[in-house]
């Protein structure tokens, strides 16, 4: 490529990697039809029971399989093939969408069902996450990393926008949730097949025999990286805090009496002010780039046990303070804590707060400390 060209296309330089691309593809698929879907899920829940302790067990039951899997998940996408891996979790999640649909036609007047399969969405989603993530570094070169994430989280932001509002929508016209829930089925099998097409020519893993040690090197590496565990810690406790995704169907319905139109519109909302976005670059470039690419797994699915806590487990606690405290005060609580701990953290982790800029983020590292974060058998 010229330096013409080359200075064309900087800005989008990472879609000149046809892997990255289909690699998009497939997320804003994935992410589009789970997005649709947990609007529907959510206003089914709430429309059976009425009950914001429900909606905050639909999180919870997305959240235990990550907790109980992630040693194995992250083991399996360091030693296997990653678009495999990411593959069939994708069609776990179409699966689990033709579920909700056959639910759904078959008459929902129980929510344990509903439960069952959102277990089942976790366990696809805790395969899915830290395959997919450690597999972005894999498909553009390092110098051109903060690009492609910057792409990334701009597709993922995009999808979570249309995704909400395409749902409620859909649901509101059409009376109900089956079509969400087939066009999400549509959605996800569409994103396993995109992952078809990447084809990475990178030089095979190195097979670790499986050991307490290998399985918990990603446990370590983040404890002993100051500036990982403070990213990924603060996306935690902010976000558990702070979030209220799962109290919005009671905003729409009670406060607002909206219909599931108005549950996708407030669920989108936070898409489009999209102030999250600029920390889940910052996070996304210094987590992958700190890492190295043979503990990229493991440490992806430490890291998405902070951000499933954060969301899943976050929906039960704003459930669980909902019923105790009303819905209103819950959202306002959670609020104050959430800058009470960025507030804090920017104390316990300066190196986290002294790094200021991006570019070279790799060359910024800790000095890890060889002996203890090794990888392999003695």
């Amino acid at each position: 490529m010229t330096d013409s060209g080359t200075s064309r296309h900087s800005g989008r330089i990472a879609f000149t990697y046809p892997d990255f691309t289909y690699l998009q593809i497939a997320r804003f698929c994935s992410v589009i039809g789970t997005e649709m879907q947990s609007v529907a899920v959510g206003w089914q829940v709430y429309a059976i029971t009425n009950r914001a302790l429900d909606l905050g067990l639909v999180g919870l039951a997305q959240f235990l399989p990550g907790i109980l899997l992630f040693l194995i998940s992250g083991h399996a996408a360091d030693r296997y093939n990653r678009c495999k891996v990411l593959m069939l979790s994708y069609g776990g999640l179409s699966l689990c969408s033709a579920l909700l649909l056959a639910i759904t036609l078959h008459g929902a007047r129980s929510i344990y069902p509903i439960y069952g399969v959102m277990f089942l969405i976790g366990v696809a989603r805790s395969f899915s996450a830290p395959a997919g993530r450690a597999l972005l570094p894999l498909v553009v070169p390092e110098e051109h990393f903060q690009n492609a994430v910057a792409w990334g989280s701009s597709i993922f932001q995009t999808a979570t926008i249309l995704g909400p509002a395409a749902g409620g929508l859909i649901y509101a016209l059409f009376r109900g949730p089956a079509v969400v829930y087939g066009m999400a089925m549509v959605a996800t099998a569409g994103a396993s097949l995109a992952i078809l097409r990447v084809k990475l020519k990178a030089k095979p893993a190195v097979r670790e025999s499986v050991s307490w040690k290998t399985v918990l090197a990603g446990l370590r590496y983040i404890w002993e990286h100051q500036i990982v565990l403070g990213a990924v810690s603060l996306d935690l406790f902010a976000v558990l805090l702070g979030g209220a995704v799962a109290l919005l169907p009671v905003y729409a319905k009670d406060v607002l009496h909206t219909g599931p139109w108005g549950l996708g519109l407030l669920r989108c909302a936070p898409g489009i002010g999209a102030s999250d976005m600029v920390s889940v670059v910052i996070r996304g470039v210094l987590v992958q780039l700190q890492t190295p690419d043979e503990m990229r797994g493991r440490v992806n699915a430490v890291e998405m046990i902070f951000i499933g806590a954060s969301n899943e487990f976050g929906q039960f606690e704003s459930g669980v303070t909902a019923a105790w405290l009303g819905s209103v005060p819950a959202v306002i609580l959670g609020g104050v804590g959430s800058i009470t701990v960025t507030l804090l953290w920017a104390v316990f982790f300066p190196k986290l707060r002294d790094v200021d800029r991006l570019a070279g983020a790799g060359e910024t590292t800790e000095t890890p400390r060889e002996s203890t974060l090794t990888s392999s058998d003695d």
